[in-house]
């Protein structure tokens, strides 16, 4: 099945020593992950040794989750020894896949989620296309924290963007429900989660893994990394860039300090945040969304939801989404500038994160 998402072998074949390390960090990935890149084609994979061997106490690692830099860490120092291509890394259940690439510098740089699902959508609509195969009833389909970045690539691919609320329970509801209308090719979230093709109907980082390596290795065969075609697609599209900030208040009353901060975002919306007016309110929990300029209100299609998104004057957008199971919130911000060139891309990031930083600060969070 995995064989079959393959969308240019061609690229394997010419690329079948690319540089692939792989870490399972003590998870169950070590028992397809290296078989699959096999079946791919790809004959130069390295196992990061010190976390093969499946283990639940993880003892390499303080968590063992790939968007943690310090999960990834072992893997970095093999990749940078080899001086390998790319690094991949699963969770323990392989469900979600953290990479490592060089950066325009050739520094090692850990990827993002929603760099990775940047690349990974594009790729997939780009290739389809390529290959003659996009229908018109292409879809694609990702949560409303997940970069807005894709909407805008989806739409100049001419495919269908869906944005679901967070979990893919949800993305595998919205295939359900275009089934037979619309066609699905891929669907994730900016924590480190993709579905390609509908076979599995969750994030799968077997097949995850396979793609992104496909991706590298027609990437070379170009005459680039992953990270040249992602600063070529900022180039395109507008420089994305986003960042999350979890909270945790502990003790007896944490689940209500977060309830409550959550109700004063609902109640009195700040009015301006990094000098940029809140234009618009989204409140998913009361499925309506609303002009703060105009006093105009509209419905929001989704199920409810404890979520508020502030729409800023700037384009930039935050999100709050406090936990169900735990006293934690999670606040994603997402902000966006041109970029002429590759030689601005340090700049204008460095400016974007400094925006990052006064909204923080605004929001007192």
């Amino acid at each position: 099945m995995v064989k079959g998402l393959s969308v240019y072998p061609d690229a394997i074949s010419s690329q079948k020593d690319l540089k692939i390390v792989y870490t399972p960090i003590h998870g169950s990935g070590i028992k397809l992950v290296p078989d699959v890149l096999k079946t791919f084609g790809f004959e130069n994979v390295h196992i990061v040794a010190e976390q093969k061997t499946p283990d639940g106490n993880f003892p390499t690692v303080v968590y063992p989750n790939p968007e943690e830099a310090e999960a990834m860490s072992l893997g970095l120092k093999l990749a940078k020894e080899l001086d390998a291509d790319i690094l991949l890394g699963t969770d323990p259940d392989a469900d979600r896949v953290g990479i490592g690439i060089k950066n325009h510098k050739g520094d090692w740089v850990l990827m993002n989620g929603n760099q990775t699902a940047v690349l990974a959508f594009t790729y997939v609509m780009e290739a389809r296309r390529a290959k003659k195969i996009a229908r018109p009833e292409d879809m694609v389909v990702k949560t409303i924290v997940t970069t807005d970045m894709i909407d805008k690539i989806a739409a100049d691919n001419h495919v269908h963007c869906y944005n679901v609320l967070t979990g893919f329970k949800w993305i595998a509801e919205m295939i359900r429900e275009k089934a037979g209308k619309e066609h699905y090719i891929i669907g994730g979230e900016e924590s480190f989660g993709l579905m390609i093709g509908d076979q599995v109907r969750d994030k799968d980082a077997v097949s995850a893994v396979a793609l992104l390596s496909e991706m590298a290795a027609y990437e070379k065969n170009q005459g680039k990394t992953l990270y040249d075609k992602l600063i070529e697609l900022y180039i395109e599209y507008g420089l994305f860039y986003e960042k999350l900030k979890s909270i945790t208040r502990k003790g007896m009353r944490g689940q209500e300090e977060i309830a409550e901060m959550m109700q004063a975002f609902r109640d009195n919306p700040p009015k301006s945040l990094n000098n940029s007016e809140v234009v618009q309110l989204l409140d998913y929990q009361l499925q309506k969304g609303k002009n703060l300029k105009t006093g105009e209100s509209w419905d929001i299609e989704l199920p409810k939801s404890n979520v508020l998104q502030f729409i800023l004057a700037d384009g930039s957008k935050i999100s709050a989404r406090p936990s169900g199971t735990e006293p934690k919130i999670k606040f994603y911000f997402s902000v966006q500038t041109e970029l002429a060139s590759k030689e601005d891309f340090d700049a204008k990031l460095a400016a974007l994160n400094e925006k990052i930083e006064g909204i923080i600060k605004d929001l007192d969070v």
